[in-house]
């Protein structure tokens, strides 16, 4: 019986505990779900974009919405997952959608020779503003639309460069 009463003192206290680790958990469900697709902040660097982005790295806003109902247009700059590395994120322009026929240099620093190709139904075809330097479509080919993660919006990172990415 003593117990009971003992149980029935930390009753309130169980309550108001478990309702705040409630709303903690719901806020940290509302962060998911917003940074994995709505909008999040990503870190990209390397060469293949210069010069829209920096070598060193940019922080840039990307939203997750747009591939998803097919609003992903020619010259957007997307996060793509690495068709040939499914564990990295790639940063590259869009040149070409479905039905679309492209010619590009087959290999820039060689020649002029140059390859024609079709974008695929439900594929599109990423390039890094970089010829250079960067793998991209002309290496691995049209890259499905299902690996399309989202589209930049802006650059928050470093600030002096803040702005949109066109």
């Amino acid at each position: 019986m003593r117990w009971l009463r003992y149980l029935n003192q930390w009753r309130g206290t169980a309550k108001e505990a478990f309702e705040q680790v409630s709303i903690v958990a719901k806020f940290l469900c509302l962060i998911h779900v917003t940074d994995r697709y709505i909008i999040s902040s990503t870190h990209v660097q390397g060469p293949s974009m210069l010069p829209t982005l920096n070598l060193t790295g940019d922080v840039i806003l990307a939203e997750h919405l747009s591939h998803r109902f097919g609003k992903i247009g020619l010259g957007d700059i997307v996060l793509v997952r690495s068709p040939t590395d499914p564990t990295r994120m790639v940063t590259k322009r869009v040149l070409g959608l479905e039905g679309h026929r492209l010619s590009f240099s087959a290999d820039p620093l060689v020649g002029d020779s140059s390859i024609s190709v079709v974008v695929p139904k439900g594929h599109v075809w990423i390039q890094g503003d970089n010829l250079y330097a960067s793998t991209d479509s002309r290496n691995f080919g049209p890259v499905p639309y299902s690996l399309i993660e989202g589209k930049a919006l802006l650059r928050v990172w470093p600030p002096r460069f803040f702005g949109s990415l066109r």
